[in-house]
Formats: C-alpha cells, sequence, structure tokens
C-alpha cells in the first residue's frame, strides 16, 4: 500500500489552511565554511526554524540525484519511483497546450554552438539564458518554418528565457514506449550534442522525427550569435495519474512564475495561477487568493537557477529576497506552512545533487526550539529526523486536523 491509498479513507474535512512553500534547489554546500541558507541574512526565516519544526527531506533515494519533477512529486506525495513524468509533458502543460494521447512532448532549450567542418559543439546549453521576447521570437519563426515532419505534426510553444516546448502530434495513438528516447543535451558545455536515440523499436519513428526537427531548426538558426542550436530534452507522453484534490481532500491552488511547475500540478490537479514578477508578486497573488483555496504551493526559482550558475551570491540575494517577503506569508496565519525544496542544487556542483533538503514545518502542533536557523546543520537536529519527500504531505494533513484515527 502506499501513502496516497493509505490516506484516502482517513481524510477528514476541515477549514483550516495549509501553505507549501517550494524554494527550487534550496540546499547547497559549504564554500568558504558555508552554506548558501548560512551566508545569506535571513532573519525571517532564522526565527520561524526557532518556533518550527524541522528537518531533511530526501527526495527519491539517498545517492539519487532528482529532477525537478520527481523532486515535486515526492513532495507532493506521489512517489517518484512510480510516478516517473518526463519534463516535455510538464512543460507543455504549463505552457498551456491540452495533450492527448497521440502527442509526444519534449521540452527544449535554445542553446549556443560553434562548428567546424567535422563537429558541432556546444558552447553554452542556455544560450546565456537569452530574454523571454526574444526567445518568442525565435520560436515563432521556427513555427512559421517547420509546421510537419513526415506523419507528425509540429507544434512550438514559447516558454521562459532560453526554454520551449516540442509537441509532435500523430494521426493516431503511439505504441507504449514511444517516448523512450535519449535526450541530446549532453549536460556538459564543450561536449557535442547526443543523436536523439530511441531505447527499443517503439521509439525509432519518433527519434527520426526528433532528429529531423534538430537538423531543420539547426538551418534555419545557422548564423545568429546565441541560440544557434537547439536541445531536445524529456520526452514523454501523458500518464493517467491520481487528482490531487480527491485523493487529499482539498481545493488547491499553484502559484509560480514558469511554465514546467504550472504544468506539473496541473496534470495532477490543481488550479494554476501564472505570476508576472518575481516571490513578491507570488506572495500578493498568495493574498489575493487565500480566501478560495484549503491548499496553496507557491514555487520560488531562482534559487535553483542561480545554484546552476554556480553563482553562490545570487542564490544567497534569492534567499534573502524571499526572507523579505515570508512576514507577508506569516501575516495570513496559516495554520500549517512547510517550507522546502524539490532538491539540492549547490552552487559548489553547479547542478542539482543528492543531498537531502531542509524542511521546516510550523503549526502550533510541533514542539519548536530543536533548530535555530533554517540551514542543512540545524534542520539536521530538528524534531522531524530524516524523512522521505512522500511524508510532507501527511504531516501537513495531520497537523491541519484533516485525518481521522487509523484503527479502532
Amino acid at each position: 500500500m502506499n501513502d496516497q491509498e493509505l490516506l484516502r479513507p482517513l481524510i477528514a474535512s476541515n477549514t483550516t489552511k495549509l501553505v507549501l512553500v517550494v524554494l527550487d534547489g534550496v540546499g547547497g554546500m559549504p564554500i568558504n565554511g558555508v552554506s548558501e541558507l548560512e551566508g545569506a541574512k535571513a532573519p525571517n526565516l532564522t526565527a520561524l526554524a526557532a518556533s518550527s519544526a524541522c528537518g531533511l527531506q530526501v527526495p527519491v533515494a539517498c545517492g539519487i540525484t532528482p529532477g525537478s519533477g520527481p523532486g515535486h512529486l515526492g513532495i507532493f506525495g506521489y512517489d517518484p519511483l512510480r510516478w516517473e513524468i518526463g519534463r516535455g509533458v510538464l512543460e507543455a502543460l504549463g505552457l498551456g497546450i491540452h495533450l492527448t494521447e497521440n502527442d509526444i512532448a519534449v521540452r527544449c532549450n535554445y542553446a549556443t554552438a560553434v562548428r567546424d567542418d567535422t563537429k558541432i559543439i556546444i558552447k553554452d546549453r542556455r544560450a546565456g539564458r537569452i530574454p523571454t521576447d526574444r526567445s518568442r521570437q525565435i520560436t515563432g519563426m521556427l513555427q512559421e518554418q517547420i509546421r510537419q515532419i513526415d506523419d507528425a505534426q509540429v507544434l512550438l510553444l514559447p516558454g521562459m528565457e532560453h526554454r520551449f516546448a516540442l509537441v509532435l502530434r500523430f494521426s493516431a495513438r503511439l505504441d507504449q514506449g514511444a517516448d523512450a528516447i535519449e535526450d541530446t543535451d549532453p549536460q556538459k558545455e564543450g561536449l557535442e550534442p547526443v543523436v536523439p536515440a530511441p531505447s527499443g523499436s517503439a521509439a525509432r519513428h519518433v527519434a527520426d522525427i526528433a532528429l529531423k526537427f534538430v537538423e531543420k531548426a539547426a538551418l534555419l538558426l545557422k548564423g545568429q550569435e546565441r541560440a544557434n542550436y537547439i536541445l531536445l530534452r524529456g520526452f514523454s507522453s501523458v500518464p493517467a495519474i491520481p487528482r490531487f484534490n480527491e485523493v487529499y481532500g482539498l481545493k488547491s491552488l499553484a502559484i509560480a512564475t514558469y511554465p514546467m511547475y504550472l504544468g506539473l500540478t496541473k496534470l495532477i490537479g490543481m488550479d494554476t495561477l501564472k505570476v508576472a514578477g518575481g516571490i513578491a508578486e507570488e506572495v500578493q497573488a498568495l493574498k489575493e487568493s487565500y480566501g478560495r483555496y484549503d491548499f496553496f504551493y507557491v514555487h520560488v526559482k531562482k534559487t535553483d537557477s542561480n545554484g546552476e550558475d554556480g553563482n553562490f551570491q545570487g542564490k544567497c540575494r534569492v534567499i534573502e529576497e524571499f526572507d523579505a517577503c515570508l512576514p507577508g506569508i506569516l501575516s495570513l496565519a496559516p495554520d500549517v506552512l512547510v517550507i522546502t525544496g524539490d532538491h539540492s542544487t549547490p552552487a559548489l556542483i553547479k547542478g542539482h545533487s543528492w543531498h537531502p533538503v531542509p524542511v521546516l514545518l510550523k503549526s502550533k502542533y510541533v514542539f519548536g526550539k530543536t533548530s535555530a536557523a533554517f540551514t542543512e546543520r540545524e534542520c539536521l537536529k530538528g524534531e522531524l529526523g530524516t524523512l522521505h519527500s512522500t511524508d510532507i504531505m501527511s504531516l501537513m494533513l495531520a497537523n491541519g486536523m484533516r485525518l481521522k484515527k487509523f484503527g479502532a
């Protein structure tokens, strides 16, 4: 029995408010002796940690580095080993497209490449995080020029900065495994892009079309100083997955600025609210929506972006920006407030890592006074200990008095 099957018969109705804040990639590693959470000046987080239950959570399994999809699914109570969802689906859903069983969705990066007579080398996997307006212009041009490849309709949707989504729409349902195709992103600058290789015969036709798309796009982008190449990531199709509201008995709202996170929450049945701006605008959206929902998920992206860029001070500044906005969340007096991340993204590593993620739970039913700050080392001392990410939802429901007793 998984956690959701255990919880379903125990769900109790209540009017309590639950807020989950995900500081994407918030966990870090020491540089000059301190992590990003330790280096940031965050007095509000520090005070909140002292009165909260703190601990560390493992997103997937010990030693496993999670992507953002598995990291978030775990926090929402979905076993990421059972519910593996490709990032292409999440990106496309977040950008507002309705996917069908005939679709393969891909999350794409504009990249900068250099060419010689024999090979292509990826110089910048994110094309310097080109402005979103520029990305939209390029995507529009590509869509005009590439509408069909063989028997697949090509749909392109611009995202944020260097990201966009590709949907290959076929006239009939594809065989299982048709999305089992290797990413073309080499994951490191200075390497050649990977060929979109199929993992089995069911994916061969889709992989051939994906390669043709990359080649056509490269010809159209040739001559651009930046964003002159495309990397394909997260080939995926739509799975059947339990609905969040039905599993937990909650009317839920997701507040985010980036499409992928809106896509994931839309997939599991949350209402979604795309916010233009930053953390302050997200907190304002939370305040304006507070009377209409039971459960709120607020996503903060730039902690992760700065970690991936190796920008230690930049990540500290985002933590400090959130800290300055935290009183706005606390002014709503939620019955349960959880602050955590979907994974760690240490600036030291410049990417996601396997390290456990700090987690803070504030309610009137915790001991508190076991952690002096919201940092990795202080959370290690906390009353929650080290738990699996899938335990977070059951703890939120319990502290919100939304679970009945189990057994006689």
